[in-house]
């Protein structure tokens, strides 16, 4: 065979690869006519992508090494030691009781005046579209979709990145859902994977989505950036006001610092507990995208909130930081601040409104 035959036949097989993987189930919403005259029709969506109340900045030269999030050194960009997890019993909880679960990364179980919530929820083991990049830590992986109980009354997606939607375990729990609510397009994944659509609510920002008597989910601004492979900006980031039972939770989802908390803090007067993004940032590259540790703990000030969990670490590596350095500075930025500071272990179920619960700085025996 001569090799302008052999090049031929490479390159062919090479481009039916690239055609099969950018066109797998779990790259691109279903985009149906409907769903894009909604997004077409957001004041939030110009020259044909959503865009952020404020604007991002240029991303800079990077003057840091991207290959951590190849190669992350153990005990610098990732723990050299098994992280101290603690496996709760999600479906031996009392639903009584209001209750957290971190689950790591960014993902939680949270029981609020009665109802169960699932925000962000990724058990993979790699929070990426190719198995060999973006692994999680050691002693991060206890929960399977097994674990998650079967009456979830609603799933929150923030948006649509590999570290935030599991294309598997969203397939999974299905039938243990009864509503899902995100922003604008993001629902196209789920009608796609074969939720209903009375299951799916996808809203645009300052929209409540009222679920009960007393149960109402907000979707609220972001200011990130969406898409999982080849079409970006075309699904709505958000942040989330839950309200349930009498008690308010904020949950800021990804995103750079702006205006956008104090403005909610003055809206819905205060929260009992925030969820606040703390990791995977970048000073030099992406400042407008994600935030600081120090930003974070102003925007949880800003809400007016009683307790503060920070999240977004301690189990993926995205960015060059140390691993520990969210934890470290978050905490140093919360000092004489208003509100308490919340530092569960994955896996711990905490109530954090009781006022006897304590909390550990775990990842300072860690290596």
């Amino acid at each position: 065979m001569k090799l302008p035959v052999i090049i031929g036949l490479i390159l062919a097989g090479l481009a039916a690869a690239v055609y099969g993987f950018t066109h797998l189930p779990q790259m691109d919403p279903l985009m149906t006519p409907e769903r894009k005259a909604r997004i077409e029709a957001s004041p939030h969506y110009k020259n044909g992508e959503f865009v952020p109340e404020t604007p991002h900045t240029a991303m800079k030269p990077q003057k840091t090494s991207m290959w951590p999030l190849l190669m992350p050194e153990k005990g610098v960009h990732m723990p050299k030691d098994v992280l101290p997890a603690v496996k709760t019993d999600l479906k031996a909880l009392d639903p009584r009781e209001d209750v957290v679960v971190w689950l790591g990364h960014s993902s939680f179980y949270v029981q609020l005046g009665g109802r169960k919530i699932l925000i962000d929820p990724v058990l993979a083991t790699y929070a990426s579209p190719v198995p060999f990049i973006v692994k999680a830590y050691e002693g991060t992986e206890l929960y399977t979709a097994e674990d998650i109980p079967d009456d979830i009354d609603v799933m929150i997606l923030s948006h649509d990145h590999w570290d935030h939607l599991d294309y598997d375990l969203v397939r999974a729990i299905e039938p243990k859902i009864k509503h899902v609510v995100t922003g604008l397009g993001n629902g196209g994944y789920y009608e796609k994977w074969g939720y209903p659509l009375a299951k799916i609510h996808e809203e645009d920002w300052y929209t409540p989505v009222k679920l009960g008597d007393d149960f109402t989910v907000w979707v609220m601004p972001a200011r990130h950036f969406s898409g999982r492979m080849l079409h970006r900006n075309q699904t709505l980031y958000a942040g989330f006001v839950i309200e349930s039972g009498g008690r308010r939770l904020f949950y800021s989802g990804d995103g750079g610092y702006d205006d956008r908390f104090a403005r909610i803090g003055k809206q819905f007067g205060s929260f009992d507990l925030a969820i606040m993004e703390d990791g995977q940032y970048n000073e030099i590259g992406w400042p407008s995208v994600h935030m600081m540790p120090e930003q974070s703990a102003k925007g949880a000030e800003e809400l007016h909130a009683k307790v503060v969990i920070p999240c977004y670490n301690s189990k993926y590596t995205l960015a060059p930081h140390r691993w520990k350095d969210p934890l470290e500075r978050f905490s140093a930025a919360s000092q004489g601040k208003p509100y308490k500071l919340a530092t569960p272990k994955i896996g711990e179920a905490i109530r954090p409104f009781d006022p006897k619960q304590t909390y550990t700085e775990w990842w300072k025996i860690i290596n």
